[in-house]
């Protein structure tokens, strides 16, 4: 037997080793979490700028920027919503977070509060509040918006 056909061998095996190395580090990688962010939520710092019973709706646009969502019925707040998202592999996106930032008005237009919440365990937390009065309006609406937000299928977008 010659040299080459003994290398030949050993580099067959070599190659099938590479092969088998190349699948599982693929596979591997194809486990590995995607994270997707939705939504914009106004930092602690930004919203130190913005004063309870002075600001106004204008003011708050020029600081803040418009919210993707305002009160739907009265249209006495404003709703800022991020949600963080987590995807491994083919398995179904998961929340991992959601905060809302709720600014509400006065009838006058002024701030009225602002609070930020989040989500634990499922259930809707207050974060902060900066209130003018111990009466906080909205705050059936903003459940009502934590709650239905991680209920969404890919499938109601799309027939």
């Amino acid at each position: 037997m010659s040299i080459r056909g003994i290398s030949g061998g050993r580099s067959g095996q070599g190659r099938i080793g590479l092969a088998l190395g190349l699948v599982l580090a693929l596979a591997l990688s194809a486990c590995s979490a995607v994270y997707q962010n939705h939504g914009y939520v106004p930092s602690d710092e930004e919203l130190a700028l913005i004063e309870v019973g002075k600001d106004s709706r204008e003011t708050v646009a020029a600081t803040l920027g418009r919210p993707s969502s305002e009160g739907l019925l009265n249209d006495v707040g404003w709703f800022y919503v991020q949600s963080r998202w987590k995807q491994s592999g083919v398995m179904e996106p998961k929340e991992i977070d959601r905060q809302v930032v709720s600014i509400t008005f006065s009838e006058a237009g002024k701030v009225e509060n602002v609070e930020r919440f989040g989500l634990e365990q499922g259930r809707v937390v207050t974060l902060s509040r900066r209130v003018t009065d111990s009466n906080v309006k909205g705050v059936g609406f903003l459940k009502q918006l934590m709650g239905n937000i991680g209920r969404l299928r890919a499938d109601q977008f799309f027939d």
